[in-house]
């Protein structure tokens, strides 16, 4: 039985038994494909009280038990002093979950109000300030690698609204140094679908922590793009899975940066080459299925991570 027709005929334990391996299969491959985590890592696991980061912190916490190496979790949570925030909803769920943690309270949520007028998108201030204390928060904790909840749809929106109103071809990348130098960013759900974490959430019933800032404002570009995304994944399937492999199979000369290029310096030379213009050619497009995914990373290391999917889930 596929899991989504265990969905279908009400079959919940096989439909999370079977999503939990995927979302394991994934995370493990992105860690293995960008070497996330190393031995002897503090990884700080950033939770907003959203699906993405239970899920990112769950999944992780599964994944250690079995990884190929140590390293050490410690949650932690920004409280913004939003007004009616549910200050106690994050510290009793991570100390069931016998992780360590660290809540840090700042009211950003009066600064962004009080610079940001009425109507007018507050994601970029309050991204700003939350990162800076994140960082800040995270050589405190002697923590080096910082794991931020963002998922596959999220890298392929923010590829798009670059595209569309930043003129640059620019996404989130899986694994970044932090703008100090002194962390290191990770991206464990990179491959991961929206779709399934949504899901994931709704079986384990995470305690979910609505954002009345950026949660609240419907017309924000970010939303509009996403809901493309949504239409083109129902109306084209394979389209979504087709754009993040893409961005693992880039062809700088085929582009138009001179500073990926020596564009300028390109001279006839008489020998074909394989690679060479093929813009009069009739492309033939292979079916997703065919396509290849580009291999990053050291491949013992992914192997490695990616097979903790196959443990059997209990």
């Amino acid at each position: 039985m596929t899991e989504a027709l265990g969905h279908a005929l009400g079959d919940p334990l096989r439909e999370e038994n079977a999503l939990e391996k995927r979302l394991r299969r994934q995370m493990g491959q992105a860690i293995g494909d960008y070497n996330m985590i190393e031995h002897g890592d503090r990884v700080m696991v950033c939770m907003s009280g959203g699906k993405d980061s239970y899920a990112m912190l769950d999944i992780l916490i599964k994944l250690k038990s079995r990884a190929p190496i140590d390293f050490h979790i410690v949650a932690v949570n920004l409280d913004q002093k939003q007004p009616g925030f549910p200050a106690h909803i994050l510290p009793t769920y991570l100390a069931a979950q016998g992780v360590e943690f660290h809540i840090e309270h700042q009211d950003t949520y009066s600064v962004v109000k009080d610079k940001i007028p009425a109507g007018k998108t507050m994601c970029s201030l309050c991204s700003r300030l939350r990162r800076g204390i994140l960082y800040r928060v995270a050589g405190e904790l002697a923590c080096n690698k910082i794991a931020l909840g963002h998922h596959r749809d999220d890298i392929l929106q923010t590829l798009l609204l670059n595209m569309f109103f930043g003129a640059c071809l620019k996404a989130m990348p899986a694994k970044l140094i932090s703008d100090s130098g002194q962390h290191t960013i990770i991206r464990p759900l990179a491959y991961v679908a929206e779709t399934d974490l949504a899901r994931w959430a709704e079986l384990q019933q995470y305690p979910i922590i609505p954002c009345t800032l950026c949660g609240s404002q419907d017309n924000l570009q970010r939303v509009q793009v996403g809901l493309m995304l949504k239409d083109w994944q129902i109306r084209f399937p394979g389209r979504v899975e087709n754009m993040m492999k893409a961005l693992k199979n880039v062809v700088p000369s085929h582009l138009m940066d001179t500073t990926l290029y020596p564009f300028k310096d390109i001279k006839a030379t008489g020998v074909p080459d394989q690679h060479g213009d093929k813009a009069f050619d009739n492309d033939v497009l292979p079916a997703s299925s065919t396509l290849h995914t580009v291999p990053l990373g050291n491949a013992s290391v992914t192997q490695q991570w990616s097979s903790l999917a196959h443990i059997q889930v209990v």
